[in-house]
Order: structure tokens, then sequence, then C-alpha cells
């Protein structure tokens, strides 16, 4: 298996992946029963040396589903009946969580409303309040 190139500069060595195959299941006939066309790729990104903490970190809070017993991210691929074209499926999708993994989140800074937005959500609550009032029954 060759190397993942995530981005520009970014590359994931092919000592840090591993995958085996499997039998799909699903429609398909024999190529079912006869072909191991799943693919189990798996990332060993505790380990991987070209990662920097606070990616690692990121990546763990992104793909806290897909980790193993052993912290390794597991990414299944059976969309195709082809063994090498899931294989790569599975690692592009890799390669666009760790791409997601990769980029920073900007703080988010908080902002005080607007005067107008204030006037404008509390004239929405009293229109509604006020036709909720006249559903209510009429007594006489």
């Amino acid at each position: 298996m060759e190397d993942l190139v995530v981005g520009p500069g970014k590359v994931i060595p092919a000592s840090c992946l591993s995958w085996t195959a499997a039998r799909a299941s699903g429609p398909g006939g024999q190529n079912v029963n006869k072909v191991a066309s799943k693919v189990d790729l798996r990332f060993d990104f505790e380990h991987c040396a070209s990662l920097q903490d606070e990616t690692k970190a990121r990546i763990r809070a992104f793909a806290a589903n897909k980790l193993d017993a052993e912290g390794r991210i597991v990414v299944v691929s059976q969309a195709t009946r082809d063994q090498s074209r899931n294989l790569e499926d599975a690692r592009e999708r890799l390669a666009a969580l760790v791409r997601a993994a990769l980029e920073r989140q900007r703080p988010r800074r908080a902002t005080k409303p607007t005067r107008s937005s204030t006037r404008r959500r509390l004239d929405e609550k009293r229109k509604a309040s006020a036709k909720k009032t006249d559903r209510r029954r009429v007594d006489d």
C-alpha cells in the first residue's frame, strides 16, 4: 500500500495504515459468495509521526464512533463489487476525515443582539401570544 496524501504537505505514511478484505453483504449474486470485496481500512493515528498532538485530539473527537478497541480508526467500504475500488473509497473517506480534523475551528466570539433584532423577536412573541389568546374559548 502506498502513502495517503491528505492535502498539500500532509501525507499519512503507509506504515500507519492496514487493511483487510472480507465478503460483502447484500445483493450481488454469486459474486457476494465468492469474492472478498468489502474493505476494512484501519488507521493507527496515535502512532503516526506526521500528525501533531493537537490534530490527533481533533481526530479522536471527530471519529469517536469509528475507533476500535486498540484506538485505531476503522473505515469500512462495501459500496462497489470491486475490492480495489472499495479500498480507494475507504482511503478517500479517511483522507476527508483527516482533512476535516486538520482545519482549526475559529473560536466563536460572543456578540450582543442588536436592538432591532431584539424588538423583532419580542414583536413576533407578542403576535404568537395574541394568536393563541384568540383561539381560546369565549365565555359568555
